[in-house]
């Protein structure tokens, strides 16, 4: 029993990830840098906190589903223009992304993902301190933190 129980689980994870990996076609309004030096630039001119997202785009079934589940909300497409985004992704394969842009991504984790979680949403005021932190994404699906979090960032910024 436990044997197909595990079977079954298994089955259903595959099948969630092949759905996500169909959802990378979705257009996005969404302007996602991808350099720090540059999301510190525009911070200090927008006067707006940097809301970084670590995601590993190729191996990570909770990013993919917090991409597709939150970013790709409309509910957070009308609160992001209220952040300057920053995407870091960590993928396994190497032809993702440039050398030199796995160089600057390394130096972005080692410095602002310290726990190592993916996904994990960290926000920088326009000094680059952190002012908040949020690790995870479950297989429940549940957005609820996520936009509570933004929320208590924007009401304190």
């Amino acid at each position: 029993m436990k044997k197909l129980l595990f079977l079954f689980m298994l089955c259903a994870s595959f099948t969630m990830i092949a759905q996500d990996d169909d959802f990378e076609d979705y257009e996005s309004n969404l302007n996602w840098l991808t350099d720090l030096a540059e999301a510190k630039n525009e911070a200090e001119a927008s006067k707006k906190p940097i809301l970084i997202y670590f995601t590993g785009s190729d191996w990570c079934a909770p990013c993919k589903m917090l991409k597709k589940d939150f970013f790709y909300s409309e509910a957070f497409e009308e609160k992001a223009d209220q952040f300057v985004l920053l995407m870091i992704d960590m993928p396994r394969r190497v032809d993702i992304i440039s050398e030199e842009q796995q160089k600057k991504n390394n130096n972005v984790v080692s410095k602002y993902n310290t726990s190592g979680g993916y996904p994990n949403l960290v926000v920088l005021n326009d000094k680059l301190h952190i002012i908040g932190e949020l690790s995870g994404y479950t297989f429940l699906r549940e957005t609820d933190r996520h936009f509570a979090f933004i929320e208590a960032i924007l009401e304190n910024y």
